[in-house]
């Protein structure tokens, strides 16, 4: 696992992300600026989309939220994770 440290928060900047059709598991760098809305599954291919309410689908299909979550940040979107 990889982190970041802003502000004295350590911040994960790889995730596994996991699909929600096949199970597919694969680690994937986490963007830290941004939230990624849309990821094709390696396995099935499904274009995986967040759930209602997460802003990307780190927050709702990966291991660890993504890095503006974590920083307690807002990325432009709603997020069941966020403040």
């Amino acid at each position: 696992m990889t982190t970041s440290s802003t502000g004295g928060n350590e911040i994960q900047t790889h995730s596994t992300l996991t699909c929600p059709e096949c199970g597919h598991a694969t680690e994937l760098e986490m963007p830290m600026d941004a939230c990624l809305f849309f990821c094709e599954c390696e396995a099935c291919h499904v274009l995986i989309r967040p759930l209602p309410g997460d802003c990307c689908v780190f927050c709702s299909y990966g291991s660890a939220k993504c890095p503006p979550m974590q920083a307690d940040q807002h990325c432009g979107f709603p997020c069941a994770g966020g403040t």
